[in-house]
């Protein structure tokens, strides 16, 4: 019978990478500037969907009736 020499094998873990607050930070002021920017083209969307509608409507004479107040704010 013929007799095999085991095999030894040695596993390398790769090392963890640890989070600092540096990363946190980063990762947070990263956060809140997308929220930021999103915040801003979202408000810029519907208020200028807003604005043409009321330009479309002006326009087609669909201007509401006597029933509605109209706001100045200065």
């Amino acid at each position: 019978m013929v007799q095999q020499t085991p095999i030894m094998v040695q596993v390398v873990q790769t090392p963890i990478e640890s989070t600092t607050v540096s990363d946190v930070l980063i990762g947070a002021i990263g956060l809140t500037g997308v929220l930021l920017l999103l915040a801003i083209l979202l408000g810029g969307l519907f208020g200028g969907a807003l604005i043409g509608l009321k330009i479309l409507r002006r326009r087609l004479n669909m201007d509401a009736g006597e029933e509605s107040e109209i706001i100045h704010i200065f």
